[in-house]
């Protein structure tokens, strides 16, 4: 089975006519398929207004008591339920899904360091066998940030890390691409140019990207996650913005394509 999973943020989420445009596009997207979504800045708003203002320590959340129920409410709720609601009336029979629903995703809380990130979760294990089966009937899951622990505890975890978990376990039996939407055209050469478009990179050819610096920063860690899902079994992985995702499945300059050595397309 031919599965793609693909993961959108704040830049499509907090922009209901991108938001939209993008539900136009996973409709039509071939094949099975899984979403995954964040929402951090709604969330931050929507805590704001109740008096809880975000805390953050290198871009990332710390997650109290108060924090978690709002970013459940938020992902959970708000979010992931009006996403499955617009896709139902796209005619795409969607599942909205936290990792507690079917035991789907089970994490840990992050163990305390130098830093006390509260309830936030690393991924321990995911369903693959539930998927698999939702997908074998035609149903599409919506994955939010929230997972959690075999004691009850809800637990916020990272959208990237989610959706690369889930392509990563699906990958052991069944033929699997990971798509990240983010709010560049792809990996660029140069930041400040949205036509410089990296549209191949390989194992080599990043490499030679690091070693010259055109690759750094942030854009380091996203690729660094995108070969170790390759490692792991994942067929291709690509990164570009929402709008031009049903371009990546028609051999079009849409993006760039991560892959270990070669990229077949379907």
């Amino acid at each position: 089975m031919k599965i793609s999973v693909i993961k959108i943020g704040g830049n499509v989420i907090d922009h209901p006519e991108k938001l939209e445009e993008f539900l136009d596009q996973f409709a039509k997207f071939p094949g099975k398929k899984i979403l995954v979504h964040g929402g951090g800045v709604m969330a931050s708003k929507f805590g704001e207004s109740l008096g809880v203002m975000p805390e953050m320590v290198d871009g990332r959340r710390i997650t109290d008591q108060d924090t978690l129920d709002i970013v459940t409410m938020v992902y959970a709720g708000l979010i992931n339920k009006n996403i499955v609601a617009k896709l139902q009336a796209r005619g795409v029979n969607s599942m909205g899904m936290t990792g507690a629903d079917g035991n789907a995703i089970q994490s840990e809380k992050r163990p305390v360091k130098k830093i006390d990130y509260g309830f936030v979760g690393d991924i321990k294990e995911v369903n693959s066998r539930l998927l698999s089966y939702l997908l074998q009937e035609d149903i599409v899951p919506v994955f939010c940030a929230i997972t959690y622990d075999k004691t009850g505890q809800l637990l916020n975890t990272n959208a990237d890390s989610i959706a690369s978990a889930i392509a990563t376990n699906l990958a052991k039996k069944h033929e699997v691409n990971l798509y990240y939407c983010f709010n560049k055209s792809g990996v660029l050469v140069d930041e400040q140019n949205e036509n410089s478009i990296i549209p191949l990179i390989n194992e080599d050819i990043y490499a030679e990207l690091r070693k010259e610096n055109v690759i750094h920063s942030g854009m380091i860690p996203k690729l660094d996650n995108a070969f170790e899902a390759l490692q792991k079994g994942v067929n291709h992985v690509w990164i570009g913005k929402a709008e031009n995702l049903i371009l990546s499945t028609k051999g079009k300059l849409s993006g760039t394509i991560i892959e270990k050595h070669r990229y077949d397309l379907y």
